[in-house]
Formats: C-alpha cells, sequence, structure tokens
C-alpha cells in the first residue's frame, strides 16, 4: 500500500508540511502513520479544526483505511464522525464509563444525551453508519 497515494497525497511528496492546508496535514499525518504498516491505528480527534466538507473528507479516507484491514481505535467529540465510523463507542464520563456497545444503541442512552450530547433527544442514524 502506497501510503501518501491512499491518503490523497500523490504528487506532492515535495512539499513543506507548512504548505499543506490542514485537510492535507492530517493526510499526512495518516500516511506517516500508515507508511508502519500498523495493524492498529489510534487516531485522536482526526476531524477536529476541519470544515463539514473537509470532515466528510476525511471521514471517507478513515472508511477506506478501515476497509484495508487496519483496526481503528478514536478519540473523537464530533458525533457525526463517530456515528458515521464506529462499530463500537465508550463514553466516559469524569473517568467513568457510563455507555458501550454499537451506535445505534450508546447514541439513545439516556445517561449519554444528558452527559455528554447535552440535546434532549438521540441523534437520528446514519444510513452510512457501520451498524446501521
Amino acid at each position: 500500500m502506497d501510503a501518501l497515494a491512499l491518503c490523497g497525497l500523490a504528487g506532492r511528496q515535495r512539499m513543506l508540511a507548512g504548505q499543506l492546508t490542514v485537510l492535507a496535514r492530517k493526510r499526512l499525518m495518516l500516511a506517516t502513520a500508515l507508511a508502519m504498516r500498523p495493524q492498529l491505528l489510534l487516531l485522536d480527534e482526526p476531524v477536529g479544526g476541519l470544515n463539514p466538507a473537509e470532515r466528510s473528507q476525511m471521514i471517507e479516507l478513515i472508511r477506506t483505511v478501515a476497509r484495508t484491514g487496519v483496526t481503528i481505535l478514536m478519540i473523537e467529540h464530533v458525533m457525526k464522525a463517530v456515528q458515521a465510523l464506529a462499530n463500537r463507542i465508550l463514553v466516559i464520563h469524569h473517568g467513568q464509563q457510563i455507555a458501550e456497545g454499537p451506535p445505534s444503541k450508546v447514541l439513545r442512552d439516556p445517561k449519554v444525551i444528558e452527559v455528554y450530547l447535552g440535546v434532549q433527544r438521540p441523534l437520528a442514524p446514519d444510513p452510512q453508519a457501520p451498524d446501521a
């Protein structure tokens, strides 16, 4: 697997990281990790700092990486990204686990809604989510 090509950076090998957009820098960080051919990839807020269009692109890239067989463990606060990517969710509040399971269950958990989502109703299911 050519990590730069997989991450949409083919042809940019000679560019300095500082010349790249925020999305391209995130793609570069992902490509750097993938170059080591990991079985497990830890992602810390991979869509943080991106606009909605860029988030969609990064979500699709992470899906592509997952389809190659890489297991992904992700910390993320953007619930649309969590919903779109996660097979299982673990929610921690003040160091304590409050919910764990598939997105369809966890995102409807009253405690999660109360302390984390901050809304009175659960999120609508994402038709592209892994457990939809």
